[in-house]
């Protein structure tokens, strides 16, 4: 990957990631109030909707660099050397998991600060920060793992939707392409469709995960509760399995729509980027 590529992929993972968690943020906080235990409107109902939104700006942009950067590092490496024979739908499943993980180190504290605060555990994202160290009792590792609450849970749900999402998005871009008999980029706003249709597929699908995940991430800090323990929890709340699938509709819209922001933002800001040919 070039040091032009690698810039490009930076500053336009960083764009679409900032504009599409502000833009789509109250859906999101609807999304974990909807998926609280404590239940819709005791977690905060309509009110407040853009609590903790000052910890999820903080973290979009480098999350979302430092997905698109392994993302796009590993796709390209790897169709040009492939010294692991993968076809394209493996090589886009790997490097998006790549990313996946590199973003969740961004991503997880964030995460638990801005769900913490969405659901009325502080009134601000400072408030419940002083009531994690508040929590952790002045240990280093419990403020670790705190602060990482749910971190491999959050794994385990955007590997699954990544390996949907991505490999479907460029399944598209690439169809489109050979419809409109070009190998050349698409437009912007035909990558942005390809990017809605993928995300709202993957998000649909992996609801149950992001219910587990939102759960553990609520979950006392002090407590050791287990993903076994959640998903007994929720079956018991509901033995039709409804209770995995709180949040889907909002879930399905916020991903849905915001994939078209967030990978037309970033398909816009890279052909624009490399329109201009910077030299970095």
């Amino acid at each position: 990957m070039s040091e032009n590529n690698f810039i490009f992929s930076l500053i336009s993972g960083g764009i679409a990631g900032t504009s599409t968690d502000i833009v789509f943020y109250p859906i999101d906080t609807i999304k974990t109030r909807l998926q609280s235990k404590e239940g819709f409107f005791k977690s905060g109902g309509y009110k407040n909707v853009y609590s903790g939104i000052s910890a999820c700006i903080i973290a979009s942009a480098p999350s979302a660099s430092l997905f698109f950067v392994t993302y796009d590092h590993f796709k390209y490496s790897l169709k040009k050397d492939n010294i692991l024979n993968l076809n394209d739908p493996q090589i886009h499943m790997l490097s998006a998991s790549l990313g996946e993980v590199m973003a969740c180190s961004v991503r997880v504290p964030a995460e638990v600060i801005k769900q913490r605060t969405q659901a009325n555990f502080g009134h601000t994202p400072l408030l419940t920060i002083r009531n994690i160290i508040k929590e952790s009792k002045g240990s280093f590792n419990s403020l670790r793992n705190n602060i990482y609450k749910g971190f491999g849970m959050t794994i385990m749900r955007e590997i699954p939707f990544t390996c949907i999402q991505f490999p479907l998005y460029e399944f598209m871009k690439q169809k489109w392409r050979n419809f409109d008999g070009s190998d050349s980029d698409l437009a912007p706003w035909k990558g942005a469709l390809c990017g809605s249709f993928s995300g709202a597929t993957a998000a649909a699908l992996t609801t149950p995960l992001d219910v587990i995940k939102t759960r553990l991430m609520l979950s006392k800090l002090s407590s050791k509760v287990t993903i076994t323990e959640i998903i007994k929890e929720l079956y018991l709340e509901d033995k039709s399995g409804k209770s995995f699938f709180k949040g889907i509709g909002p879930r399905t819209l916020w991903i849905g729509i915001g994939g078209a922001v967030f990978l037309g933002v970033y398909e816009t800001a890279s052909s624009l980027l490399k329109e201009k040919k910077p030299k970095f």
